[in-house]
């Protein structure tokens, strides 16, 4: 096999503990060990995360960009269910 036969690895980092991990690449790899090692060298060179998921990239399923208004449709009958009815406090962090 060779690296342009490798499956291709989504990469999230978390940056510091408290925070969720955001996307943050992708990469070809053989395995998860050596996807988690190049994902190392390559987005957390300078010290920036304290965590890092490898995911295939054939396992993530994604809504469509073009079916938003269908898709969230239902949600947006529920406004209550957005942060817009209270103030959040100064000093609050990652809320």
């Amino acid at each position: 096999m060779t690296n342009t036969d490798w499956p291709l690895w989504e990469v999230f980092v978390r940056s510091r503990r408290g925070l969720s991990h955001t996307h943050a690449g992708s990469l070809h790899a053989p395995d998860a060990e050596f996807a988690l090692r190049n994902a190392r060298d390559l987005y957390t060179r300078r010290g920036e995360g304290v965590s890092i998921w490898v995911v295939p990239s054939t396992a993530i399923t994604a809504s469509s960009p073009d079916e938003k208004d269908p898709f969230f449709e239902p949600a947006a009958d529920k406004p209550y269910r957005h942060p817009t009815f209270y103030d959040i406090p100064e000093g609050v962090k990652h809320l």
